[in-house]
């Protein structure tokens, strides 16, 4: 067995001719560089161009605050007019856009049935629902994101790891044409990600061990236990692993605002990259860049832990073939992450129906998927006046940390998505890469992330998730057990607002908190 303490997302592949640059001076040939280039396109939108009147008004309103004496204007309103009222209970993230139309609402809910589907394996009498496998890590996509919300660690080694799984890749194959993209390729034996269920009898890949190592972080006035987590890649399958495999351990996110996250305007995001740090602030965000097997040209990745996928489609397909072992027309392997090596799972019967074009889901059941996915609404702020809020609200400005959290966004205007168009959004993400230090550092690239970077995670509805999910662990792999420790683990560019945290007297420490539990 082979043991690990952490890594990343990335199916690699090779990019068309010409000079793909990340940051605000992406460009092709000759294009200019100051408008983010190719990558500010946004070729997954229908957009109507804004007008210099409304650059103008987005700009004002998107500004940063200075006035902490009473709530912003609409800011209980995370979503927008796509903002959800707020369940008391464990549907909260399962709502559909506030603002969608009564004739959409039924696509939202068969998307919804796809997302909830339990797939068997195949040969099976339901062949709408066979094709599982043959290695898999959920029966689902709503096994993993349980009600919608982030999955968690599996409490000691004796519980499954359902909604968690390693990354693997190993360093080479053939290198893309964007600059600083990390050269990594699926692992030989074992693909691209780890599955410890199969269908058939068939051997699983590994078993997931976790170990902890606790460790001391000190505030003011206290002293807090981190749990520093060593994980084991156990039981290995099909062969050692080898010494140049990478690992990363993957949490699956709430899935609530993916639509909204899509229709940023890319220049907007790029506008705030600042990868040399010419502000010398200490935070250089930069953007991923992605190649999209959807429109086949680099993107802005967007989604995943590391922004390693640039629309939410894509991402859904990826998670279809890598998580259930579905294929799609976008990721067609019958076999899902099988590689060569492992010819059993190849050759298992599989469950693609000639009604559905040879796939086990088709692009109308794609599409079901990605628009259930999109409009999975954001519930409303609560105590947005309150006075501790407020004052944590200060607390989280003077500590630095909407440098990465950017607070806020306009989205697109869009002919062909009502529900996204033209909001004001909340989401505190600035969706840009950022590097998190040694502490949270998986060590494995993905595209033009490094092993030290994390895309900054929105923040909107995560005091709901002890309701929706039932636990509250975060980050990327769970490890953080509650809020105070996830600030307490920021490392590398958040290492300074993690010190004036820590730093902070006592009430304003809870403050802060508070204000992240009313997001």
């Amino acid at each position: 067995m082979k043991s690990m303490t952490g890594i990343p997302d990335v199916f690699p592949r090779t990019l068309a001719a010409g000079l793909f640059v990340f940051a605000t001076s992406a460009q092709v040939a000759g294009e200019p560089a100051g408008d983010g280039g190719v990558l500010a396109r946004d070729p997954h939108l229908a957009v109507v161009a804004r007008s210099e009147s409304e650059a103008k008004r987005i700009a004002a309103v998107t500004a940063l605050t200075s006035d902490f004496s009473q709530a912003e204007r609409f800011e209980e309103r995370s979503a927008g007019k796509a903002t959800a009222r707020v369940r008391r209970n464990r549907d909260a993230f399962s709502q559909p856009s506030a603002n969608m139309a009564f004739d959409r609402q039924m696509d939202f809910r068969l998307g919804d049935a796809l997302f909830e589907k339990i797939w068997v394996s195949s040969p099976s009498s339901t062949k709408a629902s066979d094709g599982l496998g043959p290695f898999y890590n959920a029966r689902a996509c709503q096994r993993c994101h349980v009600k919608d919300g982030r999955g968690h660690p599996p409490e000691d080694n004796d519980d499954n790891a359902i909604s968690m799984f390693l990354r693997v890749s190993v360093p080479g194959g053939e290198v893309p044409v964007i600059e600083g993209y990390h050269p990594t390729q699926p692992h030989p034996n074992y693909g691209g990600q780890l599955q410890d269920a199969t269908v058939g009898g068939l051997m699983a890949e590994y078993r997931l061990e976790i170990h902890y190592e606790e460790i001391a972080a000190y505030l003011t006035d206290d002293t807090v236990t981190l749990r520093k987590p060593t994980y084991v890649a156990a039981d290995p399958g099909y062969g050692a692993f080898g010494e140049e495999a990478m690992f990363s351990p993957r949490v699956a996110p709430q899935m609530i605002g993916l639509g909204l996250l899509e229709a940023i305007p890319a220049a907007d995001i790029l506008a705030l990259a600042d990868p040399g740090d010419a502000d010398g602030d200490g935070i250089s965000g930069r953007p991923n860049v992605v190649w999209s097997r959807e429109f086949d040209q680099p993107m802005l990745g967007r989604f995943g832990l590391k922004a390693g996928m640039p629309t939410v489609h894509e991402q859904s397909a990826a998670a279809f073939s890598g998580d259930i072992g579905i294929s799609t027309p976008l990721f067609p392997a019958e076999s899902g992450d099988c590689t060569a090596a492992q010819s059993e799972c190849r050759n298992a019967p599989h469950g693609e129906d000639v009604e559905r074009d040879g796939f086990e889901v088709d692009q109308t059941g794609m599409d079901l998927v990605t628009f259930y996915s999109r409009n999975l609404a954001v519930p409303a702020r609560r105590n947005v006046n309150d006075p501790q809020v407020l004052r944590g609200k200060e607390m989280f400005y003077a500590a630095g940390c909407p440098a990465c959290h950017r607070p806020k966004f306009v989205t697109h205007r869009l002919e062909d998505r009502p529900e996204q168009s033209f909001q004001l959004i909340w989401p505190y993400t600035d969706m840009l890469l950022h590097d998190m230090g040694d502490g949270l550092a998986d060590n494995r690239p993905e595209a033009v992330a490094n092993g030290r970077e994390w895309r900054t995670p929105p923040l909107w509805g995560i005091g709901l998730t002890k309701q929706v999910s039932g636990h509250s662990y975060f980050l990327h792999d769970g490890r953080a057990r509650s809020l105070l420790e996830a600030v307490l683990w920021h490392g590398g560019e958040g290492q300074a607002a993690r010190d004036a945290f820590a730093e902070m007297p006592s009430p304003d420490r809870a403050a802060l908190i508070a204000f992240l539990e009313s997001l």
